[in-house]
């Protein structure tokens, strides 16, 4: 189950990527009909990073909270690595943001 999710994932990107590319090649840059491709590609583009990003973050605390439940001395340390590890989950859904910016506007 857990392959097919990410085969899931990752096919689904391609195909919110590969809208941009038809886009590009319908016609000039400055056409309506290029943009709403690019917003439409960016669109799926960010939603699959958000999902995947929210899914990641909840799996992060649900184990941290796991680990402080079994062993309450560490809660200190647990929780410092996961809010560091959270940051840098959040990261990835901020450079998806961006580069869907890129894109429909390049």
């Amino acid at each position: 189950m857990k392959r097919l999710g990410i085969i899931g994932f990752t096919l689904a990107s391609f195909v919110a990527m590969a809208t941009n590319a038809f886009a590009a090649a319908a016609g000039d840059a400055g056409s309506g009909e290029v943009l709403k491709w690019r917003m439409i590609s960016s669109s799926f583009a960010l939603a699959i990073a958000a999902a995947a990003g929210a899914f990641a973050q909840s799996r992060s605390i649900a184990s941290a909270l796991d680990g402080t439940a079994r062993n309450p001395g560490a809660g200190g340390d647990i929780r410092v690595s996961m809010i560091i590890g959270l940051a840098l989950i959040e990261s990835l859904v901020i450079y998806t943001f961006v580069i869907c910016l890129i894109i429909i506007l390049g």
